[in-house]
């Protein structure tokens, strides 16, 4: 698929999910504009991709910063919101409830900032997160459809992205034997191949599509 001509805002798009989008964007020719708090990681990401990249430091939570990242072009044809955090405290800690604060800021984040449907105990945060960005994908197709604007939600599984990046491998590998098939930790650039063919099929819309390997995350 080329996408000459066509620019593109990832959010996110400094490491991980984000980034591997920010590198399938750019070989399909498309113009990107890196939107991610980490200045270092998004100005060298640019630097190393070329012309047809550019960085924009956002914090999706502040509405003036992203602003600021939707007006760096003439134009914008697409959008992958990538930005999140998770969480790993249950909701009735040993030391008391989550503290709210550190709820908002997740919502925030994944909710508000964006604009996987399961958790464990202790996700209580980053489940309610996403289930309300798959509640809400529908209904903003349906509204942004005059304007010929399409909203699609990807519910990833296990990836390896710096969200895990901290575990010891030992713990990588017994998450990734989880996953049905295939048994291992998603590529990011999986993900990125399937926002491009949502970017080229035009007839998904509307829709929240899984890319877990069939994993449905257990409680523990």
């Amino acid at each position: 698929m080329i996408l000459a001509g066509r620019t593109a805002l990832v959010t996110g798009g400094a490491s991980g999910l984000g980034e591997a989008c920010v590198r399938a964007l750019v070989a399909a020719q498309a113009s990107v504009t890196i939107a991610d708090l980490n200045e270092a990681r998004g100005q060298a990401l640019a630097a190393e991709l070329g012309p047809l990249t550019q960085f924009c430091r956002t914090d999706v939570c502040d509405e003036g910063d992203v602003l600021a990242a939707l007006d760096e072009g003439e134009r914008l044809d697409m959008v992958i919101h990538c930005a999140g955090v998770a969480t790993a405290e249950r909701a009735l800690g040993k030391d008391g409830p989550l503290d709210l604060d550190r709820f908002t800021r997740v919502m925030n984040i994944n909710v508000t900032g964006t604009l996987a449907f399961d958790g464990q105990i202790g996700q209580a945060a980053s489940a309610a997160s996403k289930g309300a960005v798959a509640s809400m994908t529908l209904p903003l197709a349906r509204e942004f459809a005059r304007f010929g604007i399409r909203v699609l939600s990807i519910a990833p599984g296990l990836f390896r992205t710096p969200l895990l990046a901290g575990l010891p491998e030992e713990a990588m590998k017994q998450l990734a034997a989880t996953i049905p098939f295939p048994s291992r930790l998603g590529d990011p650039a999986e993900f990125a191949s399937l926002a491009l063919h949502m970017i080229q099929n035009r007839m998904l819309n509307g829709e929240v599509v899984r890319l877990d390997g069939a994993l449905r995350m257990a409680p523990r």
